[in-house]
């Protein structure tokens, strides 16, 4: 089951909204009746008055129709046939909102489900909407990525609600049925992030990604223990990341070398002040030093694998290089203060 971002007001709301169109219809009547009240019958034949034409178009709006009070005068019925019916038809049109309002929201997340099969592709799936799936999806908005462009596989309900209140398409299942994957259209995405609760079927969903696209979509993967991670990468996974491993690594150098963990939680943490970014190199800056630029380089992406600034093929930029560079990313307002 493919779950949309919901776009619903609250039931108060909603009434409310029903509750005041069906007085202004009222209202409206009564103002066309009371303009021309001279061309109404009474059978009191005292003449209209004002709680007479609210009377009238109360009885009429609702289909009762005493017949105690009818137009009379040509203009009184040509005001019936051209607003009073219309009116009436609308006014139970209010009354019965609640049914319609069923049909159009079915009949709109259709609609919204058919233009997404359609337009969906060079997305990213989010395995897992845990702890890593949702810090996997703050990087990929923070780089840039438009919300569209995310699918979230998931079995649990509570986090399918967080993923669809974060305004993210959801889908109800196991990353490891091809059924669901196909759902996702595992076939067009650019990339798979794998950020499920356990190794295993962290493997699983590597494997059925695999076989499912024969290897043409990237998929990365976080796994807790590091001995999983070759089995990982046989399973046809591009990245791994060992989540125990790197927070063990952390804890060490937090004892060693403190201020090396102010310094990584600064880049990972968006807006605190540097963050990590990555460029394709400009022409004018073929040829020269990585060292020589205005930014911080760190390190070169040369064909798919990374050059760093110690190594001698990274003592010059390339055509076709990507740059991983350090940038400022704190609010504008801050960058800019002395």
């Amino acid at each position: 089951m493919i779950h949309f971002p919901a776009q619903r007001r609250g039931p108060l709301s909603a009434l409310s909204l029903r509750l005041l169109a069906a007085l202004a219809l009222v209202c409206a009547v009564v103002a066309a009746v009371w303009l021309d009240r001279d061309g109404y019958r009474d059978v009191n034949e005292d003449g209209m008055t004002l709680l007479d034409c609210f009377y009238y178009a109360v009885v009429s709006l609702s289909t009762t129709g005493y017949g105690d009070i009818t137009p009379a005068s040509p203009s009184a019925r040509l005001v019936n046939v051209v607003f009073v019916t219309p009116a009436r038809v609308l006014f139970l049109i209010i009354l019965v909102g609640t049914t319609l309002e069923v049909l159009t929201e079915q009949y709109r997340t259709g609609r919204r489900l058919s233009r997404w099969r359609r337009t969906v592709k060079d997305h990213v799936i989010i395995c897992g909407y845990g702890t890593k799936g949702r810090s996997a999806v703050s990087a990929l908005l923070e780089n840039g990525t438009d919300k569209s462009r995310i699918v979230v596989v998931e079995r649990s309900g509570a986090a399918l609600r967080q993923a669809t209140s974060a305004g993210l398409v959801a889908i109800e299942g196991s990353a490891t049925r091809s059924a669901v994957l196909e759902q996702a259209h595992i076939r067009t995405a650019r990339a798979v992030i794998i950020a499920t609760d356990s190794d295993d079927a962290s493997v699983l969903v590597a494997l059925t990604v695999r076989q499912l696209t024969a290897g043409q979509v990237r998929i990365i993967a976080a796994v807790r223990e590091a001995e999983n991670a070759p089995l990982l990468k046989q399973s046809g996974a591009h990245h791994v990341i060992v989540s125990s491993a790197t927070a063990g690594r952390l804890l060490g150098l937090s004892t060693s070398a403190p201020p090396l963990i102010d310094v990584v939680e600064d880049l990972l943490t968006p807006g605190q002040g540097m963050a990590l970014a990555m460029r394709s190199a400009e022409r004018d800056e073929v040829g020269r030093s990585p060292r020589e630029l205005d930014s911080l380089v760190i390190a070169l992406v040369r064909r798919g694998r990374v050059v760093t600034l110690t190594d001698r093929a990274g003592a010059e930029i390339e055509t076709g290089d990507m740059v991983v560079y350090v940038r400022d990313d704190r609010p504008q307002a801050t960058a800019a203060a002395p």
